[in-house]
């Protein structure tokens, strides 16, 4: 069957990608969460400006995609619509290149192939890797990585350049992400290499991961320092970040897995006989778990119900996923047999973060990765016989109840911002900013007047060559006014501050800093300040109280 795109092909990705943008563009129209965004902002800015992260102030995460951030500020200025059109961009484009690994995947192996794959397809509209979280982050990015990484591994054997080319794209989520590009390089290096041995084929893969791996490291040997790298992105986060093994293993417990998983064997059981009842039966078994979700949406009205239940397909698709691509390895060890396998390596790690509830929402095209798998993998040969214009009619029909649920499902849950509700992004009047570099921000309540009355204050009555401390650091007060930060920390977070208050302290002394801003009224609910009292304390102490403005107290030195 030919690759070559014709003009339904061409149509549908144009679709699906401005589909996908409008949806991030009005996301991003109705919500910002300040605690996310001001540390993208911030930290971007500092590097921007030719701040080392490692080197010279702590950072915890790779830096890919605040060095794409810091290159969109040096070439178009600060403004953080133009951050906005970066996700609507990539999550467009990750939506287009999910529909084509699972078309890939299907092509040969199903006979409604195409238009089964733009079904699988359509919910990523809603739920595609800048969907939920509408802001430049660092694991839509990877999410997106992790795709362009498994479309080239689908075409490595096209030739040396291709090979190499799917080796580099295999370590780049390591640099976006590293809990989930890490499991994730780990694994298809592995698999490849063993394809590799097996079939004593060329490893221009592996040629391509060991260039792409080396000329990283000599970059941050000689501009960071390697191991200040290794310290900061993988020692202290697992250190401060790594769950338990419980709770690792504990998605995989939901109490849904009780119905849903014994509804899919005894489904699949059924699809495997010939009679047409028991495909009929069998189609509505294996679909059951995904129309599950509907039906809460009817029943329920509370939000968190509807989330659950869409959220409790994750570990149901990922055991499923695992049981079928393990299968399919008896055929023989191929790359293409062992892409699910990837594609489980990299979600497993992602939960290493917040497991299902917290994780998924930029992981979503993975999800339709592995479902296109299954399909695939559970599809006979495209035949013309009426047996298999019958499967074809039971692949259609099981895509299109799938799409349609993700999909109506899926927008339920972005509208309700049930991820999202760690910060006040539901309470009070939604405000649009004045100052030019903040447009494209909108927030409910009175935060952003309040920062830009701060911004004003700012302005007027403090030197620009001063040294500043916002606590909590909930606002893009650096990126806004274009200052240069001169303290280690941005963000006082347990999860990114590794000092101690008194360390805190002798470092401003040392800094010679001169200002501290506190926030008062936060839009993050809960305030993850480690020991704010004793901090804000220890950072004040010879400091008096010269603003009291409606969301922040300024303090000057004496």
């Amino acid at each position: 069957m030919s690759t070559r795109w014709g003009w339904r092909d061409w149509v549908v990705a144009v679709g699906l990608f401005c589909a996908t943008a409008g949806v991030v563009l009005w996301q991003d129209s109705r919500v910002t969460v300040l605690w996310d965004a001001s540390y993208l902002l911030d930290s971007s800015w500092r590097i921007a400006l030719g701040q080392m992260p490692y080197r010279d102030f702590p950072f915890v995460h790779p830096p890919l995609t605040f060095l794409v951030q810091a290159a969109i500020m040096r070439l178009t200025g600060r403004v953080f619509f133009h951050h906005v059109l970066y996700s609507a961009m990539m999550g467009g484009l990750g939506t287009v290149g999910a529909w084509r690994i699972v078309l890939e995947q299907l092509r040969g192996r199903v006979s409604a192939a195409w238009l089964t794959s733009v079904l699988l397809a359509l919910p990523l509209v809603v739920l595609g890797v800048y969907g939920i979280f509408p802001t430049p982050f660092y694991d839509c990015d990877c999410g997106f990585a992790v795709l362009v990484a498994v479309w080239l591994l689908q075409r490595f054997d096209r030739g040396r350049w291709w090979g190499i080319a799917a080796g580099i794209a295999v370590v780049v989520p390591l640099f976006v992400k590293q809990n989930i590009g890490l499991p994730f390089l780990l694994v298809a290096a592995l698999g490849v290499g063993l394809v590799m041995i097996v079939r004593r084929s060329t490893g221009w893969v592996l040629v391509g991961i060991g260039l792409s791996l080396g000329l990283a490291a000599a970059i941050m040997h000689w501009t960071v320092g390697i191991w200040n790298y290794v310290h900061w992105t993988v020692r202290f986060p697992a250190e401060r970040r790594i769950p338990s093994m419980a709770d690792m293993v504990g998605i995989y417990a939901d109490e849904s897995l009780r119905w849903t998983l014994p509804c899919v064997v005894v489904g699949l059981a059924l699809l495997s006989l010939r009679a047409a009842w028991g495909r009929v039966v069998g189609l509505v078994l294996v679909a059951a778990p995904l129309v599950w979700p509907m039906v809460v949406l009817v029943r329920s009205e509370e939000s968190d119900d509807r989330a659950s239940a869409l959220l409790a397909v994750w570990p149901l698709v990922l055991i499923v996923a695992a049981v079928v691509a393990l299968w399919e390895l008896r055929k023989g060890l191929t790359v293409e047999r062992l892409v699910p396998i990837f594609v489980l390596a990299a979600v497993n790690g992602c939960f290493l973060s917040k497991q299902v509830w917290g994780s998924t929402y930029a992981i979503w095209p993975l999800l339709i990765v592995l479902v296109g798998g299954v399909v695939a993998a559970l599809a006979g040969p495209p035949h013309r016989d009426e047996t298999a214009m019958n499967g074809a009619r039971m692949q259609l029909g099981f895509a299109g109840v799938a799409g349609v649920s993700l999909l109506v499902c899926g927008g339920f849950y972005l509208v309700s911002e049930e991820r999202l509700s760690y910060a006040r992004v539901d309470e009070g009047a939604l405000v649009y900013p004045g100052r030019r570099e903040l447009r494209g921000m909108a927030v409910r309540g009175e935060y952003l007047p309040n920062f830009e009355e701060l911004l004003g204050f700012a302005d007027a009555n403090i030197p620009r060559e001063d040294g500043m401390i916002l606590i909590n650091g909930e606002d893009p007060f650096y990126f806004a006014t274009g200052r240069t930060p001169q303290f280690p920390v941005l963000l006082f977070d347990p999860t990114t501050q590794p000092y101690s208050p008194s360390e805190l302290r002798a470092m401003e002394i040392a800094k010679g800093i001169r200002w501290v801003v506190v926030k008062r009224e936060l839009q993050i609910r809960e305030d993850p300040t480690p020991d704010k009292a004793v901090t804000i304390a220890a950072l004040t102490e010879g400091f008096a109280v010269v603003g009291k403005l409606k969301g922040y107290d300024v303090w000057q030195r004496w």
